[in-house]
């Protein structure tokens, strides 16, 4: 018998409000990453990062170093769940609405090296 064990933080990824809001209902503690503008935060959420998928910025900018948007967001996430910034929580709802969003937050689990290390697609 093999065992395995992914220590990741599982992400959902939901496409409007009404799955959004299924989703924080259905399971433990969440955290919600939005598309910018960011809504409110969503009952069920102890925590809201938000990313613009229709920024283009420059290989290595200063502001993310040359990394997708929604990483970013995600290292915010990541970075106050262990500084205890904000409540824990153990997965992450993501709400993207656009296929531009559904494709960042799917390319950053895919192709950026933090992010996978951090986050998996549940």
């Amino acid at each position: 018998m093999a065992w395995t064990l992914d220590a990741r933080i599982p992400l959902q990824v939901t496409a409007d409000a009404a799955a959004l809001a299924a989703a924080l209902a259905a399971g433990p503690r969440a955290a919600v990453l939005a598309e910018a503008p960011p809504p409110a935060l969503p009952a069920g959420a102890v925590a809201l990062a938000s990313f613009d998928s229709t920024v283009a910025h420059a290989a290595a900018c200063a502001c993310c170093a040359g990394r997708p948007p929604a990483a970013a967001a995600l290292d915010r996430l990541f970075q106050a769940r262990v500084r205890n910034q904000c409540p824990w929580f153990d997965r992450v709802v993501a709400l993207a609405e656009t296929p531009e969003a559904r494709a960042q937050v799917e390319a950053s689990l895919r192709e950026d090296a933090v992010t996978a290390a951090r986050f998996r697609a549940a």
